[in-house]
């Protein structure tokens, strides 16, 4: 109210300076014509509607900067500000403003009058707004901590998937250098077994033509021997199956089937927890 009566006074001193001028300057003669009274009361016109209009401008742009003020500390401390604007207008209002305007800028017993005045308590010192600062500034911080559990437990769950990553192609791994071993061993047997068949076959060949009498003899072996080539056969079938049945049973099976089981129990643990926290989030 200070600012507002310091600048009220300033503007009407410059009125009064207008209407000075024109006596100075136009009022020197003991008669004028209508035409030159009506000229110089729309110049003086014009001059007070300009300067009135700057005022009112003024006033408003500085209300404007006053509330822009008060809504950035109030915005500061999540306070939600309400306006009434038909208590702008509100006479009974606004004869108080004035009797109040009245009584401050009494020179008598300012110094009582001052110091009887309730006064504003600072948004940025102590009361509820300090607690309010301290309460968001505590949930940040929780809010913060939570954030940073919840990036370790991501982090923890992508270690885990990892792990049973590697897991299971070190699995896949060993069971394809097994399938190549037993491949081998088969292709060597077969190989053998051809090997001995053709080896029979060539025997035969050269017994039909060194002595034609020893044929019978000579087709009972290649009998015996496709029987051999069937009951190799059928025992490299039954070792295949022995040999999977000795995988399985050994320590890195077992170990290797333990590890993924502890793999996929700690990954549904940590889905559960992850859960939860995302629903109290």
């Amino acid at each position: 109210m200070h600012f507002a009566r310091s600048k009220r006074v300033l503007r009407l001193k410059t009125i009064d300076t207008c209407f000075e001028e024109l006596k100075d300057s136009r009022l020197v003669e003991e008669t004028f014509t209508v035409d030159e009274v009506r000229e110089m009361l729309e110049g003086l016109q014009a001059v007070v509607g300009g300067e009135v209009e700057t005022e009112l401008i003024n006033t408003a742009h500085t209300n404007v900067l006053l509330l822009r003020q008060l809504f950035s500390q109030a915005d500061k401390f999540y306070l939600r500000l309400q306006t009434d604007i038909s208590e702008l207008e509100n006479r009974e209002l606004l004869e108080q403003v004035a009797e109040f305007e009245k009584t401050d800028f009494k020179t008598t017993n300012k110094v009582n009058q001052e110091s009887s005045k309730p006064k504003l308590a600072p948004l940025n010192e102590g009361g509820a707004s300090e607690l309010l600062n301290k309460e968001i500034t505590r949930l940040q911080e929780e809010n913060e901590k939570l954030r940073s559990r919840l990036r370790n437990l991501e982090s923890q769950a992508m270690n885990v998937l990892d792990e049973k990553t590697r897991a299971e192609r070190a699995l896949k791994d060993l069971q394809k250098v097994q399938g190549d071993q037993q491949g081998a061993a088969r292709e060597q047997d077969l190989s053998s077994l051809e090997s001995t068949v053709a080896a029979l076959k060539e025997d035969y060949q050269r017994s039909l033509n060194v002595n034609a009498a020893s044929q019978k003899d000579l087709q009972q072996n290649l009998v015996s021997a496709k029987h051999e080539l069937l009951r190799v056969q059928e025992q490299l079938a039954m070792a295949e199956k022995e040999l999977d049945k000795k995988f399985q049973q050994t320590a890195a099976y077992r170990n290797m089937k333990e590890m993924l089981t502890k793999k996929n129990e700690q990954i549904k643990e940590i889905r559960k927890r992850l859960q939860r926290y995302e629903s109290d989030e």
